[in-house]
């Protein structure tokens, strides 16, 4: 399994942070202080994900790692 901790520009559409853990107590521990650190903004989005490889979480989370021109042609 693979947990990734991202950190998303909702306002921007982009990826701001990725970082993948192999423990998902380390990958939570890593939320919490990131989301201490950004504060109160809107539009940043801090979430960890897991899936038993990244491909997957590629599939199931495309809008986390592509761009809006990406995922509109992907359709």
């Amino acid at each position: 399994m693979t947990n990734v901790l991202v950190v998303y520009d909702r306002a921007a559409g982009r990826l701001l942070r990725e970082q993948e853990f192999t423990h998902r107590k380390d990958a939570l521990a890593a939320r919490f202080r990131v989301e201490r650190e950004q504060g109160d903004h809107d539009n940043i989005e801090v979430v960890v994900l897991t899936a038993r490889s990244r491909d997957d979480l590629l599939k199931t989370h495309a809008r986390y790692f592509q761009t809006l021109d990406e995922l509109a042609g992907a359709q």
